[in-house]
């Protein structure tokens, strides 16, 4: 911490004085007074109108232009739809920071109604700190949630069990309208409608006042917004057809749902609502051969059956802001909901046997009946003040605190075949895991420096999270259940997190640059207990480590730009991957934790360009990535029918590759919009005193092709595939889902219909289709091919009243969503 005061004292006092004249300000609608993100700022020569500096606003309508020579200038600000706006007689004294204060440009209505006929409405921005997308683009998205607009984008891929990773890491943090929330990203990504979402920006290597969480950067989702008081409401409604194909599932899957959006803004106030609820299920089955490996025993018990799962979505959130003045914001939010989610695995064991030196041995049948729900109860609510000073000097708080309520049952029965009246095992097992969770973040923005804008800021967290494990097996012959001692157990995980943080941000001529350094300690107590009495251990991790991130871009040419960042990340462990003892996914599945699971360490460096001309757009990044204390779920033999999955460090991971993204125009109507991400994946480590040394090419690529048929008519396809590629103990096989949407709107687009084709099929493409195979040699081997639905056909239907209107910001969970 010394060091950090240090840096920030020499930042405050010597360096400003040694550098020349700024120029800044705000810019602001006029009739609104709404931030105006993305403003071109240009700075002109007022004796011979030459082109002196320029820049971009940022998301509250802030920019400084730096290094700027004492004389007389003119500036010119412009924006898509607005008029251009020039403010004359600027007269800059040596030495001086001129703050032009709020500046406000006129909507252009005739070019926003040219704009909405002629125009292309651009998808992808490419900036040297993150890349932005606008969600309406992504059509097969609409009426859905925030996980298929994700999936579009470059570098992110989505495997068969909906999981989404970015370069390969399913570690990445979430925010929301530009506020840090560590959640587990699938969980608060089904829970928010995608119609909701005005655009999502990713933050491969975010700076020092981030969140120091995720492998592979933050993603931002910020929700609808428009610009004037008044009302917004839109409405948005989802059809789903039944499954065409039969999957020997027992109930048909349902498809279904509702959400609505109110903001309300007037003066001083600005309410937001909203409500969801949303039925998600989906079909599907599996095939898999296991066998196991004693001596000179083979055991072999391949399966097939039913995997479906059904899931219900419920919430509903509202904010309250206020602002007196320029000077005071205030803003309280609340979040609750419920997701229910439940698996359905119900298998046959239909050739179980066992060969001893070539010789077929205890041929046997058996049904498994088996049901997970997992289920997550939360209420949340948030206090934020910001305060603004007559110099620019800002000062931020926030405070949030989170009840959540996890847990959920599984049932695992073992029947005869065919007749499955027969009982050969009943079990049950469920958990209970309340969670409390606070965030207090105090931050503070300086008055714009010579050298750039300076921010520092203190967080603290606290997270204490309980599970109560209980496991049961039924005495057949008395009809009592009988608690299993080594299934069962008692956890509580208590961590506390001090962290700080000082970043500096700034422009000289056509270099761009950041410098950041955080400071975290962090402190984990992680209490174990059996239900026998027996065992009563704590385990404990601390660390106090700093996290550096640094950036730097070069205006090559007017369309081209060159870039290099670097960061640090941390990924943290859950209570559910280090809680030892071990839980009964199913029949030939046990899943156990590892108490001293140590966090993944990352650094990243990468180096790219971006690159426009008229409508298109390109870039193009080249990453490398290293992660210290990798965590991987490998197998180990329980007994001769039960792998136990182990959640283990297994060494150091190491990705370096390209990602690639364009939107191109080829005609007036077509738009092409297609990311690749191409890598070389490497694991090289140990488990259970055995080397792990594996490596692998991978690549996914993501397609968007929208054919604008008429103003009010549009067809788009797109397709998401990930390739093979390795894990710690074996192999993921490709998995690829295309689909098609044809969109129609009426009364000027305020209602809209979104027909989608989703996982295209017809019996010929293996669609929606991965195999996971995993083998240890000498020991086990087993492979499962997970078949899920295809040939869905989706109606969704929107709805709004004054669709420019919509502000809605939402408060999201913080930590208990995390251990869904």
């Amino acid at each position: 911490m010394k060091a950090l005061l240090s840096f920030f004292i020499v930042c405050l006092v010597v360096v400003p004085n040694a550098f020349a004249q700024s120029i800044k300000g705000k810019v602001l609608e006029e009739g609104s007074d709404y931030p105006m993100e993305f403003t071109s700022v240009a700075l002109y020569s007022a004796k011979d109108s030459a082109l002196i500096d320029g820049t971009i606003t940022d998301v509250e309508g802030n920019f400084v232009l730096n290094s700027i020579m004492a004389g007389s200038y003119y500036l010119h600000l412009s924006f898509v739809g607005y008029y251009t706006k020039t403010i004359n007689n600027i007269s800059l004294a040596k030495g001086q920071i001129l703050d032009l204060g709020l500046l406000r440009i006129l909507s252009d209505q005739q070019e926003l109604e040219g704009v909405q006929v002629e125009g292309k409405k651009i998808t992808s921005e490419f900036r040297a700190e993150k890349q932005s997308y606008s969600a309406d683009n992504f059509e097969a998205a609409q009426g859905g949630s925030a996980t298929d607009v994700l999936k579009n984008l470059p570098g992110v891929s989505i495997n068969a069990d909906g999981a989404l990773s970015i370069r390969g890491s399913s570690g990445f943090v979430v925010m929301l309208n530009g506020k840090p929330v560590q959640t587990d990203p699938m969980m608060l990504l089904a829970q928010l409608p995608a119609n909701s979402i005005e655009k999502v920006e990713w933050i491969s290597s975010p700076s020092a006042k981030y969140d120091s969480e995720g492998k592979a950067g933050l993603i931002n989702i910020t929700t609808k917004r428009g610009a004037a008081d008044g009302l917004y409401l839109q409405f948005n409604g989802k059809l789903g057809a039944p499954p065409f194909q039969n999957y020997g599932n027992k109930d048909k899957a349902q498809r279904y749902g509702g959400d609505f959006n109110l903001n309300w803004v007037s003066g001083k106030w600005d309410l937001s609502l909203g409500a969801s609820y949303q039925r998600n299920d989906v079909s599907g089955r599996r095939v898999g051969n296991v066998y196991t490996i004693d001596g000179d025993t083979t055991t072999y018990f391949p399966s097939a059956g039913e995997r479906s799962i059904d899931e219900k979505n419920y919430s509903g959130r509202f904010t309250i802001g206020y602002s007196p003045n320029e000077k005071h914001n205030v803003s309280l939010g609340f979040f609750g909901g419920v997701r229910d989610k439940m698996r359905t695995a119900d298998i046959l064991y239909f050739d179980n046997h066992r060969e001893v030196n070539g010789a077929r041995l205890d041929t046997f049948q058996y049904f498994n009946a088996n049901d997970q729900n997992r289920r997550g109860d939360f209420a949340l609510g948030s206090l934020d003040y910001t305060f603004s000073m007559e110099n620019g000097s800002k000062l931020m708080t926030s405070f949030l605190y989170e009840y959540s309520l996890l847990g959920g049952p599984t049932t695992n029965r073992n029947l005869g075949y065919p007749e499955v009246e027969e009982v050969l095992q009943d079990e049950y097992n469920t958990n209970d895991n309340p969670l409390h969770g606070s965030r207090i973040n105090v931050d503070y923005q300086f008055k714009s420096l010579p050298i750039g804008q300076l921010q520092t800021g203190y967080q603290f967290r606290s997270l204490d999270h309980t599970g109560d494990f209980l496991y049961e097996r039924k005495n057949n012959e008395t009809g009592v259940w009988e608690l299993v001692p080594e299934f069962s157990s008692d956890v509580e995980l208590i961590r506390t997190i001090h962290s700080g943080y000082v970043q500096l941000d700034g422009e000289k001529q056509k270099w761009t640059y950041g410098l950041g350094l955080r400071v975290e300690s962090m402190d984990r107590d992680l209490s174990l207990k059996d239900k026998a009495g027996t065992l009563d251990t704590l385990y404990k991790y601390d660390f106090i480590r700093p996290f550096l991130s640094a950036s730097l871009a070069y205006q090559l040419k007017e369309e081209l730009q060159l870039k290099a960042n670097f960061s640090q990340r941390v990924e943290r462990t859950t209570t559910f991957k280090m809680n030892p003892f071990p839980e009964r996914e199913h029949s030939e599945t046990l899943e156990q934790g590892d108490p001293r699971l140590a966090p993944e360490f990352i650094n990243q460096v990468e180096v790219g360009l971006i690159k426009t001309w008229k409508d298109n757009s390109i870039y193009a990044n080249v990453y490398h990535s290293r992660v210290k204390n990798l965590v991987n779920r490998v197998n180990t033999v329980y007994n001769d029918t039960i792998l136990n999955r182990i959640y283990s460090n297994v060494g150091t991971g190491r990705s370096t590759g390209i990602d690639v993204g364009a939107e191109l125009y080829p005609t007036r109507w077509l738009k092409l919009f297609a990311g690749l991400n191409w890598y070389h994946y490497s694991i090289q480590g140990s488990f259970d005193n055995r080397p792990v040394d594996t490596e692998t090419w991978v690549h996914s690529i993501n397609f968007n092709s929208t054919f604008t048929i008429s103003p009010k008519w549009s067809a788009q396809a797109s397709l998401n595939y990930l390739s093979d590629r390795v894990t710690a103990q074996g192999e993921d096989s490709r998995f690829y889902t295309p689909s098609l949407t044809v969109k129609k709107s009426w009364l000027e687009g305020r209602l809209t219909a979104n027909f989608v084709w989703q996982n295209i099929d017809m019996g010929l493409l293996k669609t929606n289709e991965q195999r996971i195979t995993t083998w240890r040699e000498g020991e086990f081997y087993t492979t499962t091919n997970y078949i899920q639905e295809v040939d869905m056909l989706i109606l969704n239907l929107s709805y709004t009243l004054n669709g420019r209107k919509n502000r809605s910001k939402f408060v999201n969970s913080e930590f208990g969503v995390k251990e869904f």
